[in-house]
């Protein structure tokens, strides 16, 4: 049994992560702890990675994409290195996972299709950039729309890859749907950080093809690691 724990906003829905684990093997588990938000304590934090630990988490994740590239890149990563010291297991968080899974997929040209207001929004675009990460189109959605029909607005044919950041939007459901769509690799919030969960705990192979390419059956590579 791999167990990848996520720290997890109150407010944002499990449901996603429910059906994640559901599709993935039968010996993966999902646990998360709901906290406040951005600007909750780290005491709060440090108790909810201890919960998951207790539970047998073998990593922990800070599944909100806006509440961990905010401060930028290096604020990012002393964000992840407090929590693995809170928790003792490997730890990251979902806009982190995203500079990995990019790599992962083989791309490196991403558009971004934005559901936060515009600054926040190119926060995350200016965050994948001190990754290496050459982002080359940002289109914000101004309400909520299906998966496939946000990403085909927001779609470049440049990118190699189209991201929707927010781990508060359901998308798996729709994933395979919006892939086809675009004819590229989608990122997505929720998928990103289990994904970038069960990388932390060496958890390799796990795959399953409703959840799109970072998920898709492939031969092992390296993964790529910023700075490389």
């Amino acid at each position: 049994m791999t167990t990848v724990g996520l720290l997890r906003p109150e407010g944002h829905t499990e449901d996603d992560y429910r059906r994640i684990e559901t599709l993935l093997d039968s010996d993966i588990r999902v646990d998360s702890v709901a906290y406040a938000g951005p600007g909750e304590s780290p005491e709060r934090l440090a108790e909810g990675a201890e919960q998951l630990r207790l539970a047998g988490a073998e990593s922990v994740v800070w599944a909100s994409a806006g509440a961990s590239f905010v401060q930028g890149w290096e604020a990012a990563h002393e964000q992840a290195r407090s929590l693995a010291l809170a928790a003792g297991l490997p730890a990251s968080s979902t806009s982190i996972g995203f500079a990995h899974a990019v790599r992962a997929v083989g791309a490196g040209r991403a558009a971004v299709a934005g559901t936060y207001p515009e600054d926040v929004t190119e926060g995350f675009a200016r965050f994948l950039e001190a990754a290496g990460i050459e982002v080359v189109g940002v289109r914000r959605a101004f309400e909520v729309r299906p998966l496939p029909e946000l990403v085909r607005a927001a779609d470049d044919p440049r990118a190699e890859v189209v991201l929707v950041p927010d781990t508060s939007l359901p998308t798996v459901a729709d994933l395979a749907e919006a892939e086809a769509a675009v004819g590229k690799p989608v990122l997505t919030g929720t998928q990103v950080t289990v994904w970038e969960g069960l990388r932390l705990a060496e958890r390799h192979g796990a795959w399953a093809d409703e959840l799109g390419a970072l998920f898709a059956r492939r031969e092992p590579r390296g993964v790529w690691e910023p700075g490389e």
